[in-house]
């Protein structure tokens, strides 16, 4: 079972909006041969990468060495809501690769770095009507940076407090319905499942990458 890149003729096609991280593109697509064509609107967006940063035995704050995740609280404004979320961010910069990116994210949103990475999975925000790529990454071998290395957050991230949560108490929150951010029930229930494999099968940081050739 694999995803496949695919393309439908497209006879009309005008950029109805631009900003710094999206556009909206208004398009006729044309689905089936003979008939008439549908219109649809796309954001265009800025793929982004997403972080598990884990811990456990020696380095966890748990009595029994329980798996840990890092997690941080924000706000969005969108669905005026405080959600607690998985370091994430925009591959926004030109030539960045991935795991760099997630690399700069985690140190900037929680103050960590990491010295193993590996992919936990790859998935689309929402196909339906935004490019938007994600791919979400698992960071162990975890450690605080000196103050000297540390960049100040601003706007929502100026309110982070980065904070280790139990693993299966998270597992239990995205369960629960308690949890809503999608790159943290993806990144959530993904780490969960490669635990129980003991870590086997991830892909490495530079795997393959079905990403939208459209998005920004």
């Amino acid at each position: 079972m694999r995803d496949e890149r695919a393309e439908r003729p497209v006879t009309h096609s005008v950029r109805a909006w631009a900003g710094p991280i999206c556009a909206v593109d208004d398009e006729l697509v044309h689905l089936t041969p003979g008939q008439d064509p549908v219109r649809r609107q796309s954001v265009v967006h800025h793929d982004a990468v997403t972080v598990v940063a884990l811990r456990e035995g020696p380095d966890s704050s748990q009595e029994d060495g329980a798996a840990e995740i890092l997690m941080v609280r924000q706000y969005r404004h969108p669905v005026r809501a405080d959600l607690w979320e998985v370091p994430a961010g925009l591959l926004d910069v030109e030539g960045e690769e991935p795991v760099v990116a997630a690399r700069r994210e985690l140190a900037e949103e929680t103050d960590h770095e990491a010295e193993h990475w590996q992919v936990l999975a790859d998935y689309y925000a929402s196909p339906g009507f935004t490019t938007e790529g994600v791919r979400c990454f698992l960071a162990r071998g975890l450690s605080v940076l000196p103050p000297e290395r540390r960049t100040p957050r601003e706007a929502e991230e100026a309110e982070f407090v980065p904070t280790w949560f139990r693993l299966d108490d998270v597992v239990e929150a995205v369960a629960g319905g308690r949890l809503h951010n999608p790159a943290t029930v993806v990144g959530v229930l993904a780490a969960d499942r490669a635990r129980a494999r003991g870590w086997q099968g991830l892909r490495e940081p530079g795997a393959p990458w079905l990403r939208s050739p459209r998005s920004m």
